[in-house]
Formats: structure tokens, sequence, C-alpha cells
């Protein structure tokens, strides 16, 4: 017969729970989106010229620019700014403008999330100018179409103003 003990003075603690703050929660949210990024861009890496071929057949207009400094070939996209401005009639109740807003900010968010709005945002000082959306579609027709259709211009609330501008392709704001 064998008989086996064993002696242990510490008893066996579970591991303390890893509490995150939420700023912390928020980072690592960021870091997650940014590492799946970083590996889909990876997989799909596509050349200049093709990004620029397939950008041809859309129908945007791209032009390259070459870098004097590095003499790197950067790859110039059109974009369309739409400035928002104050339109004719302001003078909703607040619980209109706080729909008014809501129903600008989803439909904002969809068309973020369709590709065909880069860059979104409000001005920080009460002029006429509201805000700013920067769309990514290859034709002024386009972006003034999905602009009057934004619920606060629709309502006269705001009223758009659209430019052709360009942009190094690829480039994140720092």
């Amino acid at each position: 017969m064998l008989s086996v003990f064993a002696c242990h003075d510490e008893a066996e603690k579970a591991p303390e729970p890893i509490v995150l703050t939420p700023e912390e929660i928020a980072v690592n949210r960021v870091k997650d989106s940014l590492y799946t990024v970083y590996i889909n861009e990876a997989a799909s890496k596509k050349t200049q010229q093709e990004i620029k071929e397939a950008l041809k057949k859309k129908g945007y207009k791209t032009f390259d620019f070459v870098d004097e400094k590095t003499q790197d070939t950067i790859l110039m996209q059109q974009y369309f700014i739409a400035f928002l401005k104050s339109g004719a009639i302001r003078g909703q109740n607040e619980e209109e403008a706080a729909e008014l807003q809501e129903q600008h900010l989803e439909y904002l968010g969809k068309l973020y999330n369709e590709g065909h709005a880069d860059i979104s945002g409000p001005f920080g000082d009460e002029s006429d100018f509201r805000g700013i959306t920067i769309y990514n579609v290859p034709t002024k027709k386009m972006a003034e179409r999905l602009a009057n259709d934004d619920p606060m211009v629709k309502a006269n609330r705001l009223e758009v103003e659209v430019h052709p501008w360009w942009a190094a392709k690829g480039y994140h704001l720092r």
C-alpha cells in the first residue's frame, strides 16, 4: 500500500481580476481596431498603380505628385469638401432641433459606413460656418446630392457649399 501526502502552507488563490478604467477600455478598442486594419491592409496590399487604375475605373480624378525632397511619388485623389453653413430656417424649437441633430448624425454615420464620407465635424465657434464633411465620391454632382439629402439641409437649418479638394491617397490625419 502506497500513500502520498503533500502539505502546502499557502492556499491557492484565484488570480486577481483585471479592472480597466473606461479610458483603458477605449484605448484597447482603438488598438484592436488599428491592429485589424493593419492586418487587413497587409493582406490586401495593392500597388499604387493598381489603386490608381481602380479609382479611374470608378470615375475618380487622380494625379501623381513627386515629392522633391524624398523623390517619392504620391497619389493624389480628388475629394469634395462640403461646408455646412447656417440655413435660412434656424427657429426650430429645442425638441425639433434635437431630433434634426439626431437624424443628421445618423445620416453622416451611414455615409461614413458606406464609404461616401470620410470626415465630418462641427466648427468650434459660433460663425455661420457650422462644420464640414469630406465626401469620397467621384463627382461633385454626387457630393452635392449626398450633402443635400442631409436631414438638416432638407429642413433648411443648414445649407451646403461644395468644393473639389485634393489630398494624398491613404494618408491620415495626425
